[in-house]
């Protein structure tokens, strides 16, 4: 069977999982040959030799198992990362997060900020990137997040510009930070997650009975350490709640952005010197 002929015949099996069912078995097909989209394209007439290994794969990903998972690959700002089970795959929205912090920590010096539950590190790697003076402390309570972000920034060659540290929020963070940035758990414990979610880290997604406590207690953290800045994502529904909650705070500006979908997705907040009221 040619390459061209597995692809039609499998992508069957996934037109129920995704609405891409032939471009992932094109991957699937990459992954096991490791070859690239243009030579799968220049090839597609040529025997197919691991249809054995890609029929094993495309079942997997029928139970909605995550691709990322079964490649181990997932594409963030126009760079590949390394992608493991037990860790967070990294959404698209989140390279608006990015951009926000790179527009304000571009203008100031030698910035250094602490990201909060970094799950691959794909925030602080870029942050890295585009900022070489950046010096960043990331924290999570996953292990396996920990090991995985360190893996993708050595992959990324920015190791130096970032310490590790296990942390629940804050609690083991010392020193002074211009900025903390994060995309935590926000989502209602009640919430029922599509299939594929499913098999994500839940410490990872859900943020308490409401779904913005965690986000509450990270504000709180945030202005007792006097950090000037906390840039956010959160809940498309949690903005009145993150409004009305900020009132208790000395803000000198609340700024919320929408996404790509046009969905509330995160919240910019800079504080007087002064935080509580």
């Amino acid at each position: 069977m040619t390459i061209k002929e597995c692809i039609k015949k499998y992508s069957q099996e996934l037109k129920n999982v995704t609405h891409i069912p032939a471009k992932e078995i094109e991957i699937l097909i990459m992954f096991l040959l490791e070859k690239n989209v243009i030579w799968i394209h220049l090839n597609s007439h040529i025997e197919f030799t691991k249809e054995k290994e890609l029929e094993k794969l495309v079942k997997k990903r029928a139970t909605h198992y995550p691709l990322e998972y079964i490649t181990n690959k997932v594409s963030f700002y126009g760079e590949n990362f390394i992608i493991k089970e037990n860790v967070l795959i990294p959404r698209p929205e989140t390279e608006i997060l990015v951009e926000k912090a790179f527009e304000t920590l571009k203008q100031i010096s030698n910035p250094k900020i602490v990201e909060v539950g970094t799950g691959s590190g794909i925030i602080s790697v870029m942050l890295s990137k585009l900022l070489p003076e950046l010096k960043i402390v990331a924290v999570d309570i996953n292990d396996d997040a920990l090991n995985l972000a360190k893996e993708n920034a050595i992959k990324h060659n920015v190791e130096k510009q970032i310490t590790f540290i296990k942390s629940d929020l804050l609690k083991e963070t010392n020193g002074d930070f211009d900025m903390c940035i994060s995309n935590p758990p926000y989502i209602s414990n009640s919430y029922v997650l599509p299939h594929n979610v499913n098999f994500e880290p839940k410490n990872a997604l859900f943020g308490g009975t409401i779904g913005d406590e965690l986000l509450k207690n990270l504000i709180e953290e945030v202005s007792s350490k006097n950090i000037k800045y906390l840039y956010c994502e959160y809940g498309y529904d949690q903005r009145d709640s993150i409004k009305n909650y900020m009132k208790n705070f000395n803000v000198k500006s609340l700024e919320f952005y929408k996404d790509y979908s046009d969905f509330d997705r995160g919240f910019l907040i800079e504080f007087n010197n002064k935080q509580r009221k």
